[in-house]
């Protein structure tokens, strides 16, 4: 968790000047250009969903999936330098921070259309069926993502097919600028997997033990054959919708109220109210801090791709003609 909280923070520093929004002009200043969404107060549910994954195992994002691709084990150095926009990227520098993707983990990839990653996600798991080599598929989205076609199509197609697929609704109560709730009718992810037949289950999503407990029964029945299972982990977006958002449209009450569960401040305190040794807590921020920090210096010092790239990783529509 604090991995991903450190990775954030610099990015969101970095970011500064990078894009121009909300009132914000970019002056050029920015290591990391374009739209950054940060997932800042979510870490728990990355960490304890992925703490039982293995490197064969899939995995789909979306926007916002910075601490999703680092608790899946793609490597932190190489993300920050994709978000650089750098050739020693995961992606050479094309991907950005809204398309990381890591094969080499079974990272899939994230995906700046809400929802896109679900019909991804069944993909993947149906493939994996059909292959009879194990492994299962864990595809995370957001509470908007619930209104959108794709969420129903996914979820009755893995339904139909029994396929190997966990899906992890990161529910942080926004949709963008907007507060979710009142857009979703009825009682939200859990009521409508559960009228599809998958069984869904709720968890505090900023309890990162309460997730991992969780997440580790669910993941044991789909890996036992038992078809899809939704975890629907309530939890809350600090930040605005990207890092230039100030959120002004939020009420000042309920980010402070938010802020008393932060995941990362209950663990701590949890911790040290079992006695724990609260050096061990501080090596592993001190830690996360210097890995991130050397991770800036590298992707700062690492080149820019090459002119030629950019006609690279692309199709055409067929016979050489372009549209």
């Amino acid at each position: 968790m604090v991995r991903i909280r450190a990775f954030e923070a610099a990015a969101e520093v970095a970011s500064q000047g990078g894009v121009s929004a909300y009132g914000k002009s970019s002056d050029g200043t920015a290591k990391v250009k374009g739209p950054l969404h940060l997932s800042t107060g979510q870490e728990a549910v990355p960490a304890g969903v992925c703490a039982h994954l293995h490197v064969t195992d899939y995995l789909t994002s979306t926007h916002r999936g910075h601490g999703h691709t680092l608790a899946k084990g793609a490597d932190l150095t190489r993300m920050m330098c994709e978000l650089f926009g750098k050739a020693t990227g995961f992606n050479g520098g094309k991907g950005g921070s809204m398309h990381i993707a890591d094969f080499s983990v079974g990272m899939l990839g994230a995906n700046g259309v809400v929802a896109a990653g679900l019909p991804i996600a069944t993909g993947a798991a149906h493939a994996q069926k059909l292959k009879g080599e194990g492994g299962i598929t864990v595809c995370f989205f957001g509470d908007g993502a619930i209104n959108r076609g794709p969420f129903l199509e996914a979820l009755n197609w893995a339904q139909i097919y029994q396929l190997p697929v966990l899906f992890v609704c990161e529910d942080n109560r926004w949709s963008a600028t907007t507060s979710s709730a009142p857009m979703i009718g009825g009682e939200g992810a859990s009521a409508r997997a559960e009228s599809l037949g998958i069984r869904a289950t709720r968890a505090d999503g900023n309890d990162v033990e309460a997730v991992w407990s969780t997440a580790r029964d669910l993941v044991a029945s789909v890996r036992a054959g038992h078809g899809p299972r939704l975890l629907h982990a309530i939890t809350y977006r600090v930040k605005g919708h990207v890092s230039v958002d100030l959120a002004a449209y939020r009420d000042p009450a309920e980010l402070a109220a938010a802020l008393l569960t932060d995941p990362i401040q209950r663990a701590r305190q949890r911790h040290q109210a079992l006695s724990g040794d609260m050096t061990v807590l501080h090596s592993i921020e001190q830690a996360a801090h210097d890995e991130v920090q050397t991770a800036l210096h590298v992707a700062g010092a690492a080149p820019w791709p090459e002119a030629s790239s950019a006609f690279t990783d692309i199709q055409t529509t067929g016979a050489g003609q372009w549209y």
